[in-house]
């Protein structure tokens, strides 16, 4: 690893995270900064394996490595209630389904087990669970229910009219549950990379942060991209991009520590977690100096 090569920016090129990046390369010279753009699950294992130095991530995996990793302060893609993107499809009735197989999407964490959390916790049913390649007609063939996340799970929402399965949306379940909001991915680097280059960390916050406000500021743009790469109409992805939240402040904080202490009460997490931000080490660091 070169001390000279370029910074590595992970980018989830989901619709949900678009705000946080869709300007966000223009400001980062190609020289000094790389964006790669992979699914969640393979950003999360390029981070710990050090492939790349900063990247939007499910929250799940920043919280199973939270100590080699710092937060970059308020960002995130959270909901407040409904998500519209993380989706649970039954084929079956609730009740059958809570005493059967669920197929889960292997390319994201958090929704897989804030979907295992749900139905320990809040439902106290125990299903069994299979992970398979996100394909809701094959998941269905496999399971009496199926988990999808992202843009194929809004796609399959739209193809659902004409089949009438039952959708339940997590992110409104655990709202009317908990009466917190759920975040889905934080923008997270390593900890040697913040301390080895704290300014280029600065500058890719600076980035996003600004690509966060501009984006949200005027929506259009995003919503023609959404239209002419994913289909849908304009008032569905206007809707869609303001029912998501992309700041990380008290709100989200509590509802993913909620969230947090619940996977570990269940095993899915070792550790308690502890959220540590680029901006308070940094602060810490030169005060130490």
């Amino acid at each position: 690893m070169g001390a000279n090569r370029p910074i590595t920016v992970g980018r989830i090129d989901y619709a949900n995270s678009w705000p946080i990046f869709h300007y966000a390369e223009q400001q980062l010279p190609m020289d000094r900064f790389r964006i790669e753009k992979r699914v969640p699950a393979a950003l999360n294992r390029a981070l710990k394996l050090g492939e790349i130095d900063i990247t939007s991530m499910s929250s799940f995996a920043y919280a199973e490595n939270a100590d080699n990793y710092l937060l970059l302060p308020d960002l995130s893609v959270s909901a407040k209630g409904r998500v519209n993107s993380i989706l649970l499809f039954l084929k079956k009735p609730l009740e059958d389904v809570l005493q059967g197989r669920i197929a889960m999407t292997a390319t994201s964490a958090t929704s897989v087990n804030l979907l295992k959390i749900l139905m320990k916790l809040y439902y106290h049913a125990e299903p069994s669970f299979v992970t398979m390649e996100p394909s809701l007609d094959e998941m269905l063939a496999e399971a009496d229910a199926a988990l999808l996340i992202g843009d194929t799970a809004i796609q399959a929402s739209w193809a659902n009219k004409d089949r009438g399965l039952a959708v339940i949306d997590l992110g409104e379940l655990w709202r009317s549950w908990t009466g917190y909001g759920m975040t889905f991915a934080l923008v997270a680097v390593r900890k040697e990379i913040a301390e080895r280059d704290p300014g280029a960390v600065a500058d890719v916050l600076h980035a996003l942060t600004t690509s966060k406000e501009r984006s949200l500021r005027n929506l259009k743009p995003l919503v023609d991209k959404a239209c002419a790469q994913l289909g849908g109409e304009p008032a569905y992805w206007n809707r869609y991009f303001h029912e998501l939240h992309y700041n990380f402040g008290s709100d989200e904080q509590a509802g993913l520590k909620l969230y947090f202490e619940y996977a570990h009460r269940l095993g899915l997490l070792p550790n308690e977690v502890r959220m540590r931000f680029f901006e308070d080490h940094a602060a810490l660091k030169v005060k130490n100096e």
